[in-house]
């Protein structure tokens, strides 16, 4: 099972960071020299707003300096990436959110604020896969039993709102098992949950610590988990890979974004830190409490993670005509 911090993989990266030292030092020894600003394009309280913090309250203790963390959620984190686009290029502007801004929000909204060149991946600083879930009226017990009646005569889905992950799940679901999914956008999880509950869907696909506590009660059923490997905050769901249909496999990618001018060595100096931070106890806790497997791909790799999955969804967006108002 895949273990929550990629020990070989970081561990190389911080040595080829420490290697640069000398370097970066001579040509960066005053960064930083001022407050760091980092933003969450989501709502405060979620899972990038706790990865900026956590990062924001460890950095600021090694550097002395003070990392603060500015919410400017909308748009499926359009404001706040534009927010760090339209910033200067020197590395005191970082952008917190998810994938999807750069991924999916480009082939669905009819303008975008930013351009894809506007900005690059610091980091992906950590990943996580949702759960699908069904309201326990519909009689569901397995996947299987979802995709049965989906083919027969139609299933419908809540998620976090149109190009919300939810929503690709559900229809990456459709297009692979042949369902008939009706998509209901709501604003959020937590009333796309509060659909689940109250029987209005016949299920969602939605963030798995949320909905513990009701699949707990016995008032959603869990079918399984869109990861690769399984849920430490739900151990006993079986993942999609496990449930049969390895092809609905779908990960979060919680990424740390800077300006595209941002100087390399600028770059280096706060990957190195954030790395160092995501080996404390303490923040690797918080994290696994969210569900999220600290990843840490920088440079090329994580460009193409974020080019890779562009390009899926992309064609999943043109296939389902998927569009935001």
């Amino acid at each position: 099972m895949r273990t929550l911090f990629p020990t070989r993989r970081l561990a190389l990266l911080a040595l080829s960071t420490c290697a640069l030292a000398p370097l970066l030092h001579a040509q960066t020894a005053d960064y930083p020299n001022k407050p760091v600003k980092f933003v969450n394009a989501f709502t405060p309280g979620g899972p990038a707003d706790v990865l900026a913090r956590s990062l924001g309250e460890a950095l600021q203790t090694q550097f002395r300096q003070p990392f603060i963390v500015e919410n400017k959620p909308g748009a499926a984190g359009n404001i706040g990436a534009d927010l760090v686009a339209k910033s200067p290029a020197d590395g005191y502007t970082v952008m917190f959110g998810i994938d999807t801004t750069f991924t999916i929000n480009p082939h669905i909204y009819p303008t975008m604020p930013f351009k894809p060149g506007d900005l690059k991946p610091l980091m992906v600083v950590a990943t996580s896969g949702l759960m699908v879930v069904a309201h326990p009226s519909t009689g569901f017990k397995s996947l299987s039993d979802m995709v049965a009646t989906g083919k027969a005569k139609g299933v419908n889905f809540s998620s976090a709102g149109s190009g919300s992950p939810g929503h690709l799940a559900a229809e990456m679901f459709g297009g692979a098992t042949g369902m008939k999914i009706q998509h209901i956008p709501y604003k959020g999880n937590a009333p796309a949950a509060t659909a689940v509950l109250a029987g209005e869907v016949d299920g969602g696909v939605l963030g798995v610590p949320a909905l513990m506590p009701h699949v707990k009660a016995g008032k959603m059923t869990a079918l399984a988990v869109t990861s690769r490997q399984r849920s430490k905050v739900a151990p006993d769901v079986p993942t999609v890979v496990e449930a049969g249909y390895p092809q609905l496999v779908q990960e979060i990618l919680y990424m740390a974004m800077v300006h595209a001018a941002t100087p390399e060595p600028v770059v280096q100096i706060l990957q190195r830190s954030m790395l160092e931070a995501l080996r404390r106890p303490d923040i690797q806790a918080r994290l696994a409490a969210l569900d999220l497997q600290v990843d840490g791909a920088v440079g090329a790799a994580a460009s193409k993670r974020l080019a890779d999955l562009s390009a899926q969804y992309g064609r999943v967006a043109k296939a389902t005509n998927m569009k935001v108002d």
